[in-house]
């Protein structure tokens, strides 16, 4: 058993990149695997989990723009609001709104000038709602169950 022992250390020492000597092959990935946790592992199933989290606070983001904003003159089917009033609607569910219009506007959702918005100072700023909800409600249903379907359920 000790030589078993001693061999499997020395074996995985002769796989440490920190031992003197080594020719490791290096190690090949995809682009889409790389940076990415090993699949199946926890820390890929928390990282679905979040970003399950994030669409549904999306959604909701969406939501609230679809029931607070006025139709614009020119395009009657985008949705506005500034972003002090959204702000303020907002606030009481979520404190995370900035954070989240720069999500969804990754996902052209919604548009809004400027990199950031800070509260007081882009108080005047419209944001709008770029797509219909029905429309927004579909596609962030078929991805949730995708995720919902690539999560395995956790065994407590």
């Amino acid at each position: 058993m000790f030589d078993q022992h001693a061999n499997k250390h020395i074996n995985s020492q002769s796989k440490n990149p920190f031992s003197s000597g080594l020719n490791l092959p290096k190690p090949t990935f995809s682009k889409e695997e790389y940076g990415r946790p090993a699949a199946g592992s926890m820390s890929d199933i928390r990282g679905r989990k979040a970003n399950a989290h994030i669409l549904k606070e999306i959604l909701e983001l969406c939501e609230v723009l679809d029931q607070n904003g006025t139709p614009c003159r020119d395009h009657p089917e985008i949705l506005a609001i500034s972003f002090g009033d959204l702000f303020n609607l907002y606030v009481h569910i979520n404190d995370k709104l900035v954070g989240l219009l720069l999500r969804a506007r990754k996902q052209k959702l919604v548009d809004f000038e400027g990199e950031c918005l800070f509260q007081r100072r882009d108080d005047h700023v419209p944001i709008f709602l770029l797509k219909p909800i029905k429309e927004i409600r579909e596609d962030f249903r078929q991805r949730l169950d995708a995720l919902h379907k690539e999560i395995p359920k956790s065994p407590s």
